[in-house]
């Protein structure tokens, strides 16, 4: 194991630093209606998912304690965690990205990579490593279920593999 260690700013704040940045990216800059519209539906959509998952962590009464992932007492795997192993990270990263869409910016994405990636180099593998050592083939079997960020439809994805095959002709 790499001995990944939990970052000391909790993603939250992070996703503070992200909005402060689009703000001074964007300047006063406001989109169109269809721009405030998507932007609107991905962060209810953002929201709701982020919500459904602290839900489960709830029932569950385990740690959602991103610095401390360690203590988590309970390996969550259904509701939103079924789609992604990281539904409230994607909610962010959604919530982030609708900030962006809403101010009509394409540099106010520019903080959304960032934090894309803080969370894929940082973040995200301190808490697989200790839910790994926590949790052992029970871990290893969700992760080879549910993919860390979305989990697409099978359709989706039957549909991108014809279209595939059907290139290689």
């Amino acid at each position: 194991m790499n001995e990944h260690r939990a970052p000391k700013i909790p993603p939250p704040v992070v996703v503070a630093a992200v909005l402060s940045a689009q703000r001074l990216l964007a300047g006063d800059r406001r989109g169109g209606m269809a721009c405030k519209a998507a932007a609107g539906v991905l962060l209810a959509a953002s929201a709701g998912l982020s919500t459904w998952a602290d839900l489960a962590f709830g029932a569950a009464k385990t740690s959602i304690n991103p610095l401390r992932p360690e203590r988590s007492s309970t390996l969550v795997v259904s509701g939103a965690n079924a789609v992604s192993r990281n539904p409230m990270y994607l909610g962010m990263v959604g919530a982030a990205t609708a900030h962006a869409l809403w101010r009509g910016s394409f540099r106010a994405l520019l903080p959304v990579a960032g934090l894309v990636l803080w969370l894929e180099r940082l973040q995200i593998p301190a808490e697989e490593e200790a839910l790994q050592a926590k949790f052992g083939q029970a871990y290893e079997d969700y992760k080879e279920r549910v993919p860390r960020w979305i989990q697409l439809p099978s359709t989706l994805i039957w549909l991108a593999s014809r279209d595939r095959l059907r290139a290689a002709d």
